[in-house]
């Protein structure tokens, strides 16, 4: 019988892995993390899905990443997210989660979806070997496709409306199992809390100690907001439905109609910039709002944050993004849809403000009245630098890694 290897870690990560040239591409968070986990574990074992095609902007080479990998173990896993797919692949899959299963001390299994969910699939499979096991999610995934499938074309919403229900079933059918519940964010926290035997609310960030914004640099940017410089608006995040964007616009177009001078930028990909792009137009923003897509240059992302006054967001579904927590680390305050998550994040200082959700004109007025008070909109800006203060990667991994040796130590 294979025992478990003393100190070892297996996960699954919901993060799309690549192949070419000989070597895996793996996203460059995705890279970070791994090495914060290969911190407290004498080796870890990483199953990721495979994806077809090229590694696209932001995905590094792992033979590059030697050092930061160093007790890192890759395990690609078929990407199987079309139902006969799955079914086809079910059976040799389980059984090749099952064996690595038999070889780790500790077990952690992010999960998130139905159909290819490898992550509930080792979790069921861990269940049965009589292994206890972690579960992490960072957002209530059955909820974002009942909200988003509103506002997609009819088939994706038809089989959001056939799935979302499924979907739910499973989540909770997993976490029921779970010795252990780790849950990003207080708006996850909350929805799973009460199916969990052990839960606990954690956070996931890549956010170095050295990546806050120093003293000096907050100083100058509270100096410029006096000064009266234009209302800087920032969002990081992909251009979906769920992040709200046209929300978004909605509020900018707003904010221009009040006669505010700012400008906004939007940074992220997604199936809805397009759209973005031509309502930017056809609202006349296309002077004060930029979109230019991915950015895969970190420190540019960073400077983004560091230089904006606001973070607006229009989240429309339960979830617990970083990129609020990179902003109150920048010392850009959060403006935005109320939700637990937001709420949670600065609760200490009050870093920010939070207005009913899909309540366009209530953060348009929230904006236009931080445009015209400066001290204020400095006061808030300090205080989500002091929101933002705790935050690091190598705490919140600490933490975890803290919980699952604790938890699932026999």
């Amino acid at each position: 019988m294979t025992r478990p290897r003393p100190g070892s870690l297996l996960l699954y990560a919901p993060v799309a892995l690549y192949q070419q040239d000989g070597t895996f591409w793996v996203e460059a968070q995705a890279v970070n993390g791994l090495r914060l986990w290969a911190e407290h574990f004498d080796e870890v074992v990483v199953m990721m899905p495979l994806a077809p095609g090229p590694a696209p902007a932001g995905w590094l080479s792992a033979s590059e990443q030697a050092t930061a990998l160093a007790r890192v173990r890759i395990e690609p896993l078929p990407m199987s997210y079309r139902p006969g797919v799955f079914l086809r692949r079910l059976p040799e899959t389980r059984r090749r989660i099952a064996a690595l299963i038999t070889q780790a001390q500790y077990l952690s299994f992010a999960i998130g979806g139905l159909f290819g969910d490898w992550g509930a699939v080792a979790a069921l499979t861990a269940h049965r070997m009589g292994r206890p096991f972690a579960v992490w999610t960072d957002r209530v995934e059955s909820q974002v496709v009942r909200v988003v499938s509103t506002q997609v074309p009819w088939k994706t919403r038809l089989r959001a409306r056939l799935t979302h229900r499924p979907m739910a079933w499973l989540e909770r059918a997993v976490i029921r199992r779970a010795t252990l519940g780790l849950f990003h964010g207080r708006e996850t926290y909350d929805h799973y809390a009460p199916y969990s035997r052990n839960p606990h609310l954690v956070h996931n960030i890549h956010i170095g100690p050295d990546d806050h914004i120093p003293a000096d640099r907050l100083a100058a940017k509270l100096a410029a907001v006096r000064s009266g410089a234009p209302l800087r608006l920032l969002y990081v995040g992909r251009a979906e439905a769920m992040k709200g964007p046209l929300d978004w616009l909605a509020v900018l177009a707003a904010l221009r109609d009040r006669g505010v001078d700012f400008t906004a930028d939007w940074l992220g990909e997604g199936e809805m910039l397009a759209e973005m792009r031509g309502r930017i137009v056809a609202l006349g923003l296309q002077d004060r709002v930029q979109t230019p897509g991915f950015v895969a240059d970190r420190a540019r992302v960073m400077e983004a944050y560091c230089a904006a006054h606001l973070f607006l967001f229009c989240h429309l579904t339960p979830e617990s993004p970083r990129c609020l927590i990179e902003a109150l680390t920048a010392g850009t305050a959060l403006l935005g849809y109320e939700g637990g998550y937001a709420r949670d994040l600065i609760w200490s200082h009050s870093g920010g403000l939070l207005v009913p959700p899909r309540d366009i004109d209530a953060l348009a007025e929230r904006a236009a009245g931080l445009a015209a008070d400066r001290e204020r909109l400095a006061d808030l800006l300090a205080r989500a630098a002091l929101d933002g203060a705790p935050f690091t990667d190598e705490a919140v991994f600490r933490h975890r890694s803290d919980l699952i040796k604790t938890h699932l130590a026999g």
